[in-house]
C-alpha cells in the first residue's frame, strides 16, 4: 500500500489526544454565540470551535486533537492548508483579489480551464466554466443542456443529491432537511430509479433498463434535455451503481440526442482512485460537473464538456460576479498539481482497501454492517437491524455521535440515515486511519 504523501497541512502532531470532553468549555462558547448569531437552519454536526487542521487530524480551541474522516464532505483532499496551495493563495492575494472574469479576464481562470479540459475523460475538444458552488455549476449544466438542445426535461434519480438552490433542491431526492417547506420547486424535473444493488438485486443493465423503460413511458426520450447522475450518489447513501449502469444510461442518452452529464461534485480529483469516477467504467459523458476537492478548501466549481455543446449559450449567459475567482484558480492549479505529483489516486485505493478489509471483519462478526460500498477514498457503511436489511438510522446516528465524543469525525448520510460515509484526507497516515476505524468500530460495541 501506499505511503501517505507528504504534502498535507501544517506541521501538526498527527494523533488523536482529548484533553476536555467534546464539547469543551471554549467550543461550547463559541456554539451559543452559534446558536445567538447564526441562523437555526445551517444546523450542525460536531460540537467543536475548529482553530487549526493538517493532515488527518483537527484542532479545536480546547486543545483536543480530532482525527478527520470528513474532509469538509471530500473538499480537503490534499490535507487541510496543504503548504504548496497556501503558498499560491499568498502570491495570488498579493497581485490582486478580484476583477470579476466576464469584465476583466485573467490567466488564472484560463490555465484551470486549460487544464480540466486536458485531464477529463475523452479526446474531444472541450471547452469549461467556472463557478463557485456545486449547486451552481450544475445549475448552469441544465441551462448549457437545455440552451443546446431545445428540450425542457432534466432526469434524475432515486437518492440524488444536487444541492440547495431552488433548481438543484428539485433534483435532489431527499426530502428532509434539504427540501421541506422550501417549494415550489423548478419545473420539468422527473425521477427515476437509480442502481441500487444491496437493496434492489438488479444488475446493473437490469436497472438501466428499468429507469429508461420509465423515463420513455412517463416523459419521452423527445423531451429531455439531460440525463444527470452521481457515479457514486452521495448524500443518497455512497450508492455505487452496479457494473454497466452508467455505460448503459450514457449508449441511450447516445441514441436519443440527450446530454448526458455526470456529477463528480463529490466523486472528483482522486477521491475514488482515479482521478475522476467516470475512469472507473471508461464513461465520456457530454458534460461533468465539478467542485469539492478541486481548489484545496476554496470555493470553486466548474463545468467541462463538449466545445460545441458548450459554446451554445450566448455571451454572457454564463458567469457570475464571482465565479472563478482568481484566489480560489490560483489554489485549483496548485491542487490539482499535489493529486497528480504525489500519486493520490493510488493513495486513494489504499485507503479504500483499509477501510473495506477493516469492516469486511468486522462484519464477519456483526450482521448489523449491512453494506459495505464505494471507490478509493470513498467508502460507505450501511448499517442495518439485526438479521434484516432494515435500515437503522438511529444506530448510525448513535455510532457518530459516540466517535465524536471520543475524538473522531465521522459523517452520515443515506436515504434512510443509516450510512456512515468515509472521506478521509488523503494526507492521513494508516496508523492515524486505523485508529479512527477502531473508535468507529468501538462505537457501534457500545450500541450492542
Amino acid at each position: 500500500m501506499s505511503a501517505p504523501p507528504t504534502t498535507g497541512g501544517p506541521t501538526l502532531p498527527q494523533v488523536r489526544k482529548l484533553v476536555s470532553t467534546i464539547p469543551g468549555p471554549k467550543s461550547q462558547e463559541l456554539l451559543a454565540r452559534k446558536d445567538a448569531a447564526v441562523a437555526t437552519g445551517t444546523g450542525g454536526v460536531l460540537p467543536i470551535s475548529v482553530v487549526a487542521a493538517g493532515g488527518g487530524v483537527l484542532i479545536d480551541a480546547d486543545g483536543n486533537s480530532l482525527i478527520d474522516l470528513g474532509s469538509g464532505i471530500a473538499v480537503t483532499g490534499v490535507g487541510n492548508s496543504a503548504p504548496a496551495v497556501v503558498q499560491a493563495v499568498r502570491r495570488q492575494v498579493e497581485q490582486f483579489t478580484h476583477s470579476c472574469f466576464t469584465i476583466a479576464p485573467y490567466e488564472g481562470y484560463v490555465k484551470v480551464a486549460e487544464k480540466l479540459n486536458a485531464i477529463t475523460p475523452g479526446e474531444h475538444e472541450k471547452r469549461s466554466a467556472l463557478f463557485s458552488t456545486g449547486a451552481e455549476a450544475l445549475e448552469n449544466a441544465v441551462k448549457i443542456a437545455r440552451h443546446y438542445t431545445g428540450r425542457q426535461a432534466v432526469v434524475v434519480f432515486d437518492h440524488a443529491f444536487h444541492g440547495r438552490t431552488n433548481l438543484t433542491m428539485g433534483m435532489t431526492a431527499k426530502n428532509m432537511p434539504y427540501k421541506n417547506g422550501f417549494g415550489p420547486f423548478a419545473p420539468e424535473i422527473y425521477r427515476v430509479p437509480a442502481s441500487y444493488s444491496y437493496r434492489d438485486g438488479l444488475t446493473g443493465p437490469e436497472a438501466a433498463a428499468r429507469s429508461i423503460l420509465q423515463l420513455e413511458k412517463q416523459i419521452g426520450a423527445e423531451n429531455v434535455a439531460a440525463v444527470i447522475i452521481e457515479p457514486i450518489q452521495g448524500e443518497g447513501g455512497f450508492i455505487a451503481p452496479a457494473n454497466g449502469f452508467l455505460p448503459a444510461l450514457q449508449e441511450w442518452t447516445s441514441q436519443n440526442g440527450v446530454i448526458f452529464i455526470l456529477d463528480e461534485v463529490q466523486t472528483g480529483f482522486a477521491r475514488t482512485g482515479d482521478m475522476f469516477a467516470a475512469n472507473h467504467e471508461g464513461i465520456v459523458p457530454d458534460l461533468m460537473t465539478f467542485g469539492k476537492g478541486l481548489a484545496g478548501g476554496l470555493p470553486l466549481s466548474a463545468v467541462t464538456g463538449r466545445m460545441d455543446i458548450m459554446n451554445s449559450a450566448v455571451g454572457g449567459g454564463l458567469g457570475g460576479t464571482y465565479a472563478g475567482n482568481p484566489i480560489a484558480c490560483a489554489a485549483a492549479l496548485a491542487t490539482i498539481e499535489i493529486y497528480e505529483k504525489d500519486n493520490l489516486t493510488e493513495r486513494a485505493r489504499a485507503i479504500g482497501a483499509i477501510i473495506t478489509d477493516f469492516f469486511a471483519g468486522l462484519a464477519a462478526e456483526d450482521d448489523r454492517v449491512g453494506d459495505i460500498r464505494g471507490r478509493g477514498a470513498m467508502i460507505g457503511i450501511e448499517f442495518v437491524e439485526t438479521g434484516t436489511q432494515r435500515p437503522a438510522a438511529a444506530l448510525t446516528s448513535a455510532i457518530a455521535r459516540k466517535a465524536g465524543q471520543d475524538g473522531v469525525l465521522v459523517l452520515t448520510c443515506g436515504t434512510y440515515g443509516n450510512v456512515l460515509r468515509f472521506l478521509p484526507p488523503l494526507s492521513i497516515s494508516n496508523d492515524l486511519l486505523r485508529e479512527g476505524l477502531q473508535v468507529v468500530a468501538d462505537a457501534l460495541k457500545a450500541n450492542a
